[in-house]
C-alpha cells in the first residue's frame, strides 16, 4: 500500500505542477528525493519510467481540456461560418512553434540527460526562469494586441517556439518560458497560456513515447499498480490544475509564480547543496 500512496503523491505533484510555470522537475526533487524516495521502492530505471508514465497522465488532461480545439486543428470540426472560417489557430502554427525545441531536444537529448539534470542546474533554472517571468510582466508592451489564441501570427508562433528552447534547461519550466515569451510579444496571458498548453501535447507525447519505447522492459506485473496509481492521480490533478490556472492567469499574471519559484530555488539550494 505504501507504494500506491507514493505513486499517488508523485502523480499529484506532477499533475499540479507540469503545466503551471513553477517547474515540475524542481518539485519532484523536493517531494521524491527528500520525502518519498521512490527509487528505494523500485530500481532507478523503473522509477524513471514511472515519471514518464505520470507525464502521460498530465498530457491526457490537456487533451481533455482542449478537446474541441484539437478536433478543430485536426480538421474534425467545422470552422464556422464563411465570415469566420480561417480565422482560428492553425495546425501549421502549432508545428512551427514546437519545431525549434523539438529539433534542439532531439540533437542534445543525451547531453541534457547526462550534464544538466542535477540539483544545482534545477535551482539555477528555477531562479533564472523567475527573472524572465518578472521581466515579462514588468516590460510587456502595454495592452495585449493578441487577446485570444486565434489571433496569433506565424511570426509570434516561431518566437514563442524559440522561447520554449530555454525550457530544455531543467527547472526553467516549459510553461514559464513560453508564456513569458508570449507576453513579451504582445499576447494576453491567457492567449499565451492556451498556446503553451496546445504546443505541449505533441512535443511531450513525442518525448514520452520515445522514453517509453526505450524503457518498455521495465513494465512488469509488480510495477503495474504503481504506474496506474500515478497515471490516474496525475491525470485528475492536472485536469483540476489546468482549469484553475486558465481561469486565474489573466488576473494574477506571472509575478506571484516567479516569487514562489525563487523561494523554491532557495529551499532546494539550502537543503540539497
Amino acid at each position: 500500500m505504501w507504494e500506491i500512496f507514493v505513486a499517488a503523491i508523485l502523480g499529484l505533484v506532477e499533475g499540479m505542477t507540469e503545466f503551471a510555470p513553477v517547474s515540475s522537475t524542481g518539485h519532484m526533487i523536493v517531494v521524491d528525493d527528500l520525502l518519498l524516495q521512490s527509487k528505494q521502492l523500485f530500481s532507478p530505471d523503473v522509477a524513471n519510467t514511472f515519471k514518464v508514465v505520470i507525464q502521460l497522465g498530465s498530457i491526457l488532461a490537456v487533451v481533455i481540456v482542449f478537446k474541441e480545439r484539437f478536433r478543430q486543428l485536426l480538421g474534425l470540426e467545422k470552422d464556422g461560418t464563411e465570415e469566420t472560417r480561417g480565422s482560428h489557430l492553425k495546425l501549421s502554427q502549432v508545428v512551427v512553434g514546437l519545431l525549434p525545441a523539438a529539433i534542439l531536444g532531439f540533437l542534445f537529448e543525451d547531453y541534457i540527460d547526462e550534464h544538466l539534470f542535477s540539483v544545482e542546474t534545477v535551482a539555477v533554472g528555477l531562479a533564472a526562469g523567475a527573472v524572465l517571468m518578472m521581466a515579462a510582466d514588468w516590460f510587456r508592451p502595454g495592452r495585449p494586441r493578441v487577446q485570444t489564441v486565434d489571433q496569433i501570427t506565424y511570426k509570434q508562433a516561431v518566437w514563442i517556439g524559440l522561447f520554449q528552447c530555454i525550457s530544455l534547461w531543467p527547472g526553467f519550466s516549459r510553461s514559464g518560458s513560453t508564456i513569458s515569451g508570449g507576453v513579451l510579444l504582445g499576447l494576453s496571458h491567457r492567449a499565451a497560456s492556451d498556446f503553451t498548453f496546445i504546443m505541449a501535447v505533441p512535443i511531450m507525447m513525442g518525448a514520452s513515447g520515445l522514453s517509453l519505447l526505450k524503457n518498455w522492459e521495465y513494465f512488469s506485473i509488480d510495477a503495474l499498480p504503481f504506474f496506474m496509481a500515478g497515471f490516474i492521480s496525475a491525470f485528475l490533478f492536472a485536469l483540476l490544475s489546468i482549469r484553475f490556472f486558465l481561469k486565474l492567469i489573466n488576473r494574477i499574471k506571472l509575478v506571484p509564480f516567479a516569487v514562489y519559484r525563487i523561494v523554491l530555488a532557495a529551499f532546494i539550494y539550502f537543503v540539497f547543496l
